[in-house]
C-alpha cells in the first residue's frame, strides 16, 4: 500500500487514450494542418514515449458520470473528437487580402493508368546471349544510352479508382514541401467533394496561404515536375488556379474546333475523300500531326495542305456535315452556358463552310475560320483567302471578340489542343488544354483528359448537383 502511495508513483501520469485527437482532417473537420507543433501532435510514438516508465495496472472502475463533477469524477468527453475553430475559408480580416489557391483534383476514369507490363522477351534465337539479359542480340544495334526513367508506379489501382483520402493528403503532403510567404507559419485547407463524397472523381481542395509567389510563381507551380508526377501515380489531373471572384463568373468562352469541339481534324477529313494518289490522305494527316505538335509553322503548313486539295468541288464540305464528331459533352455544356448568359466562339485553323455551319447547330455565338478560294465551276483552287487563322489572329481575334462584348480578359476561358492555340490560351484568363498535344499541356494553365468536356464546368468550382441542374 505504501509503495503504490509513493511520490514516483503519483508523477507517473498514465496516459489516457480519450484526449488525444483523431488524426483523420476528413473525419473531423475537413481540415488539414501539418504537424509542425509537436506539442499538439499526438500518435503511437507519443503514447510508447509517455508510456515509458510507467506500470501498466488494470484501470479503475468506470462509474457514470452523475451531474456532479468531483476531484474523483472530473467532467470529461468519452466520445468524440477534439475540435478547433478557425477561419480558413472566411473573408479576411479588415485591410487584408485573401491569398488562396485552389486545387480541382479530376479523376482520368476513362484513361485509367494501365498496370505495369513485364518486360518484353525476344524471340528465341541461336544466339549463345540470353534473351532476357540484352535488348538486342545484334550487337550493331545495342543502344548506347540508358532505357527512358519508368513512369511513377500507378496508385489508384491499389487504393481505388477514385480520388481517395490518401490522394488528398498525398497531394496535399506534396503541397507543404513548398514555403510559405513570410511571415506564415502554417497553412490550412479545405476540401468539397463536387460529386459523389463516397468515391468522388471530383475533389476541389482550397489551400490558405497559396505558396510563396516569391520562390515559386503560379505558373511555375503549374509546370512543377512534383506536380506532374501526382498527375501519373493518381491518375488524375490538378487545375491549380487563384480562388478569385473572375475563377466562378467567367464571361466568355473561346473554343478551338478540330480535336475539341468535334475528335476529329477536318483537313485530314477532306484529304481522305481523294483516291489519287492513294497517300494523299497519310501525308496530309503526317503534315497536320507536326504541325499541332508546334513542329512546323502553322501558316505555311495549312496552305500547304490546302494546295493538296486542289479540284475537290466545294460541295465537299455539306458532304462531311454528317461525319462530324462531337465531343462527348459539348452541346451539354453549351446549353450550361446558355443559362449563365456567357457568351461562346469557336475560333478554328479549319475551314469557315464547315466552322459557321456548326456553330449555328451548338448555338455559338461567334464563329471564324479559314476561306478557301472557289474557281467558276465550284471546285477548290487550292489557295486561302485572306489571313490565315493561325496562332496570332486567334489571339487577335479573342481580343477583338472580349472588348466587343465588354469582357475583362480575367474572364475570359479558352478551350484548345494544338501549337497553335498556345497564345490563345495564355491570352485568356484560364486557358485549358483539352486532350492536348504534349507541349501545349505544359504551357497551358489547366489541363484536362477526360471523355467529356463537361468537366469544364467543375473548374468553375460548380459541383454535379449545379451541373445537373445547368445540362437538364
Amino acid at each position: 500500500m505504501a509503495a503504490d502511495d509513493s511520490p514516483a508513483k503519483q508523477a507517473s501520469a498514465r496516459p489516457q487514450l480519450s484526449s488525444m485527437r483523431t488524426s483523420s482532417y476528413l473525419k473531423e473537420h475537413q481540415q488539414y494542418r501539418p504537424p509542425k507543433h509537436p506539442d499538439s501532435h499526438f500518435g503511437i510514438d507519443t503514447v510508447v514515449e509517455d508510456l515509458q516508465g510507467s506500470r501498466i495496472s488494470p484501470p479503475k472502475t468506470f462509474s457514470p458520470f452523475n451531474g456532479v463533477p468531483s476531484k474523483d469524477e472530473p467532467p470529461r468527453i468519452l466520445e468524440g473528437a477534439s475540435h478547433d475553430f478557425t477561419h480558413p475559408n472566411c473573408a479576411p480580416s479588415r485591410g487584408t487580402r485573401s491569398d488562396r489557391l485552389v486545387a480541382t483534383l479530376i479523376y482520368k476514369s476513362a484513361l485509367r493508368a494501365p498496370r505495369a507490363a513485364p518486360s518484353p522477351r525476344l524471340a528465341s534465337s541461336n544466339s549463345d546471349i540470353p534473351a532476357n539479359l540484352a535488348p538486342t542480340t545484334n550487337i550493331e544495334s545495342f543502344p548506347l544510352e540508358p532505357p527512358a526513367a519508368a513512369d511513377p508506379e500507378p496508385l489508384d489501382h491499389l487504393y481505388g479508382s477514385y480520388i481517395s483520402p490518401l490522394c488528398i493528403t498525398s497531394f496535399l503532403h506534396l503541397m507543404s514541401t513548398f514555403p510559405l510567404p513570410r511571415g506564415v507559419d502554417e497553412a490550412t485547407s479545405s476540401h468539397r467533394c463536387l460529386d459523389d463524397p463516397e468515391h468522388p472523381l471530383v475533389v476541389e481542395l482550397t489551400l490558405s496561404p497559396a505558396p510563396s509567389p516569391n520562390y515559386l510563381s503560379l505558373a511555375d507551380l503549374r509546370k512543377h515536375e512534383l506536380i506532374y508526377r501526382f498527375e501519373r501515380e493518381w491518375n488524375v489531373d490538378v487545375a491549380l488556379q487563384r480562388d478569385t471572384l473572375w475563377r466562378r463568373y467567367p464571361r466568355l468562352v473561346v473554343f478551338d474546333m478540330d480535336s475539341t469541339l468535334i475528335t476529329q481534324e477536318v483537313i485530314d477529313l477532306l484529304a481522305a475523300t481523294i483516291r489519287d494518289p492513294p497517300d494523299l490522305g497519310a501525308k496530309v494527316a503526317g503534315i497536320t500531326h507536326r504541325a499541332m505538335l508546334g513542329e512546323l509553322e502553322f501558316d505555311s503548313a495549312f496552305r500547304e495542305r490546302v494546295a493538296l486539295l486542289k479540284g475537290l468541288p466545294a460541295t465537299i464540305f455539306e458532304q462531311l456535315r454528317p461525319v462530324l464528331d462531337i465531343t462527348k459533352g459539348v452541346p451539354e455544356l453549351l446549353k450550361a452556358f446558355k443559362r449563365l448568359g456567357i457568351k461562346t466562339a469557336v475560333l478554328s485553323g479549319g475551314f469557315l463552310p464547315l466552322t459557321s455551319w456548326l456553330a449555328g447547330e451548338l448555338g455559338i455565338d461567334y464563329a471564324h475560320a479559314n476561306e478557301v478560294v472557289i474557281d467558276d465551276s465550284g471546285r477548290l483552287t487550292g489557295e486561302v483567302k485572306g489571313r490565315i487563322v493561325g496562332r496570332e489572329r486567334k489571339q487577335e481575334l479573342l481580343l477583338e471578340i472580349a472588348k466587343k462584348e465588354g469582357v475583362s480578359l480575367e474572364q475570359v476561358v479558352a478551350v484548345g489542343d494544338g501549337a497553335n492555340d498556345l497564345l490563345m490560351l495564355d491570352t485568356a484568363g484560364l486557358g485549358v488544354a483539352w486532350n492536348a498535344k504534349p507541349r501545349v499541356q505544359l504551357e497551358a494553365s489547366a489541363r484536362l483528359n477526360g471523355e467529356s468536356l463537361v468537366d469544364l464546368l467543375y473548374l468553375f468550382g460548380l459541383n454535379s448537383e449545379e451541373v445537373d441542374m445547368l445540362t437538364a
